[in-house]
Formats: structure tokens, sequence, C-alpha cells
């Protein structure tokens, strides 16, 4: 778990990383690029940076390309409003939780289809043998037993 000085610091690159590229990054094969989380090394000197992009496969490596293309100009401006002894080094990840996401809710989806069909099944059946499949004593055993 990061200290609270590491996630404030996260927190602060995911704001400077998002901006830039809102108002800065001029690239045209920069796509709708959301950051999704930054994680710094316990020590500060490297920088995680997870996004996403809307769009197809081709989208998804054009914003790579325009993201690597851009790394320098967005670390300088990291270090710059950061203010502290070493800037980190930026290096962005595509974030997978989109796609994972999807596919447990159609996992999801799934199970919820198999479900009604079982319970479809079951309106009209019976048990096979009794509906209490457990040995009892009978009552009259009970009371001999005793006497």
């Amino acid at each position: 778990m990061p200290s609270p000085r590491q996630a404030k610091l996260s927190d602060r690159i995911k704001e400077i990383v998002a901006a830039m590229l809102e108002r800065r990054v001029k690239d045209p094969r920069l796509g709708f690029v959301t950051i999704t989380d930054v994680r710094l090394t316990g020590d500060g000197q490297h920088a995680s940076v997870f996004y996403t992009v809307m769009g197809d496969e081709r989208a998804r490596e054009d914003t790579a390309a325009a993201l690597v293309s851009a790394t320098g100009l967005i670390r300088s401006e990291v270090g710059r409003q950061l203010a502290t002894r070493h800037t980190p080094s930026l290096e962005f990840f595509l974030d997978s939780v989109p796609e994972t996401a999807r596919e447990i809710e159609d996992l999801l989806a799934k199970a919820r289809e198999r479900d009604a069909e079982v319970a479809e099944r079951a309106q009209g059946a019976q048990y096979a043998g009794d509906a209490d499949p457990y040995k009892r004593r009978d009552e009259d055993e009970d009371e001999s037993t005793e006497q």
C-alpha cells in the first residue's frame, strides 16, 4: 500500500498528465484518452501511467505512439508542477480494466440465462423419491423403547 505522500503525488501526476493531454499535446494520433491510474514506485523514481482509449485497435495503437512521442514534454511539465527534487520517469500502459469488465458482464449474462433455463425446467418437476429422503424413527418405536 502506498504511503499517503506517494498517493498524493500519484493523484497530482494523474491530474497534470490529464491536463497536458487535453490542452498541450496536439498530436493528431492522440485519441479520446482517459487517465485511469498512476502508480509511483517506492522511491518515487518511476511512475506507471494507466490509460484507456475509446475506439478500435487502430486508435489504441495511434494513441500509444502519440503518448510515447509526448513523454518528454509531459515529464518536463510534471517536474515543473510537482517541484520535487527528482522528476519521476513516465511509462504509459493501456489499462485492461474496461475489457475485463466487459468479459465479466458477458459471463454474468450467460449465468443469468442458464439460471433462468434451470428455473424453467424445475417448475413442474417432482422429487424422484420421497419428499423427505432422511430416515426417521417412527413414533411408535420411540414409545416402545422408552417403556
